[in-house]
């Protein structure tokens, strides 16, 4: 193809790597301010009280404001987790026909708005609405960032990257407890939702206004170009000569779908991914382990300051295990994440990783409950809590590398739907039912750590799995897939400095050859 004939390039896209990760560890470190600020005494606050001489305290905060009961206050969080949960595999879904990167920013529009919202909202219903928005609006970034960010991790160091992003998790929810505080008890709590909300905004912007990067696995799609279903395009392939009328067709062709037709294929190929999903081994043995870490994990977050103060009557129960888990929270993801490198990243390696710091960890927190002595209690578990949240970039890893790169977005949704639904969120109420029994925080507490050594089993098993690395399996349209070194200028310039070539450039060199 000559100079004259060649279609106008872009601009490259502004991410580079490195701004790519600094981005999306600033945009989950603000979702788990949101959960942290919630959950804080300045915002979250009480119901006013009335002694027994008749003298009447106001109440404060939104579940002063509202009226809230414990239970309705409750639901507030469950709420949130309802549409987290719903929404994630939709938005898996919809990368299949729509550019991923995008779906990033109508997800944090949605959770924007939502946050706002939660600061005008004005009773019980119309918060608890509002929060289950703000969680349709993290299931698009919670699906889609870590595979972005997988694709553009140096390969030496995709699991430290990983745990970069992960280390955000422990930081934003203490920042959370800290600025809900400071912004509640100073101002209003309606102002900490609606900081939050003008924070976010400039990333939501971003995710329209600059070039779309694209996905590994994810056909090429633009306002002109749709993409056929997975099905449609596998069986272009097996006729070579029908392909360039058949596997992208214009805007005009495409208004003429039926809408029926449209979504049975869509339901078609959603069902066979969950199909593929679930027939493989490797990420079932992962899962499995997940939810089964997340289950004590889950547990010990909303449990362990009244087990400590039960057990060891600590005066500063709260601060004491909030300070903890931050501390191992960042200390060992990012330890996890490097000592996987160091190892050569492999599905083998991060399940030898898994396992076994999760059955020393588990030990190390067992053994803690069994003293009486507070400071071997603090000694121990701090040991084993580091042990514990080294855990975090490897089972992510496996989970983006045990499937086609097509698959990823579906394979976080489904790992993060798991987790929540058989772990965290029916282990409290568990948890509780159980001290009600026996009535010994520190039998239950030893009966919850021992289900560490279930995930740490359950992970030792997927050492002797064939586990094989998926991550370049796929190549569903072959001008973003023609050489990854092509999409390197999306991110970053050339080695002289000077912007590297488009993807339509790159493709015309292709056609030329």
């Amino acid at each position: 193809m000559t100079s004259s004939t060649k279609p106008s390039t872009s601009n490259p896209s502004w991410f580079t790597p490195k701004r790519l990760l600094m981005i999306f560890c600033m945009i989950n470190m603000l979702n788990y301010v949101d959960r942290g600020a919630i959950a804080s005494n300045g915002v979250n606050g009480s119901l006013g009280t009335c002694s027994e001489t008749g003298i009447c305290t106001s109440g404060s905060g939104l579940q002063g404001d509202f009226n809230l009961n414990n239970f309705q206050d409750g639901v507030l969080s469950s709420a949130f987790m309802v549409g987290l949960l719903v929404a994630s595999p939709i938005f898996a879904a919809l990368a299949k026909s729509h550019n991923p990167f995008r779906l990033i920013g109508v997800g944090l529009s949605v959770w924007t708005f939502a946050t706002a919202g939660c600061g005008c909202s004005f009773d019980f219903f119309s918060i608890t609405f509002c929060r289950m928005l703000v969680g349709v609006g993290e299931a698009s970034f919670i699906s889609l960032a870590a595979p972005y960010i997988d694709d553009n991790a140096p390969a030496a160091q995709k699991t430290a990257w990983l745990a970069m992003f992960y280390m955000c998790i422990p930081t934003g929810v203490a920042l959370g407890y800290v600025y809900g505080g400071i912004v509640g008890s100073n101002f209003n709590w309606r102002y900490a939702f609606w900081g939050e909300a003008f924070l976010m905004l400039p990333f939501a912007v971003l995710g329209f206004v600059v070039k779309p990067l694209q996905l590994k696995g994810f056909a090429c799609t633009d306002s002109n170009k749709i993409l056929t279903s997975t099905e449609e395009t596998s069986s272009l392939i097996e006729e070579p000569s029908s392909i360039d009328d058949r596997v992208f067709i214009t805007s005009d062709e495409a208004t003429k779908l039926s809408a029926t037709s449209k979504l049975a294929n869509q339901s078609s190929g959603y069902l066979k991914d969950l199909k593929v999903l679930f027939l493989d081994k490797v990420y079932l043995v992962n899962i499995l382990g997940y939810i089964s870490y997340n289950f004590v994990i889950g547990a010990y977050s909303y449990w362990g300051p009244k087990a400590g103060y039960n057990i060891y009557h600590m005066s500063n129960a709260d601060l004491l295990f909030g300070g903890v888990t931050i501390i191992c929270g960042v200390l060992g993801t990012l330890a996890g994440g490097l000592i996987l490198d160091n190892m050569n990243a492999t599905i083998s390696n991060a399940f030898k990783l898994l396992a076994g710091a999760t059955f020393l960890g588990a030990i190390f927190c067992f053994s803690a409950f069994l003293f009486r002595s507070l400071y071997v209690f603090i000694a121990l578990f701090t040991v084993g809590e580091l042990l514990v949240f080294a855990t975090q970039a490897p089972v992510n890893y496996v989970s983006l590398h045990c499937v086609r790169p097509s698959l990823r977005p579906l394979s976080m949704a489904i790992s993060t739907v798991s987790i929540h639904i058989f772990g965290d969120v029916p282990s409290s109420p568990l948890v509780g039912i159980l001290q009600d029994r026996v009535n010994n925080w520190r039998v239950t507490s030893l009966t919850l750590t021992s289900v560490l050594f279930v995930a740490a089993g359950i992970w030792f098993i997927g050492i002797f799995l064939n586990s094989l690395d998926m991550s370049n399996e796929d190549n569903e349209n072959e001008v973003c897939a023609i050489n990854r070194a092509n999409i390197k200028p999306l991110l970053e310039q050339s080695i002289d400095g000077s912007p590297g070539e488009s993807i339509n450039e790159a493709a015309d060199a292709t056609a030329e050859a």
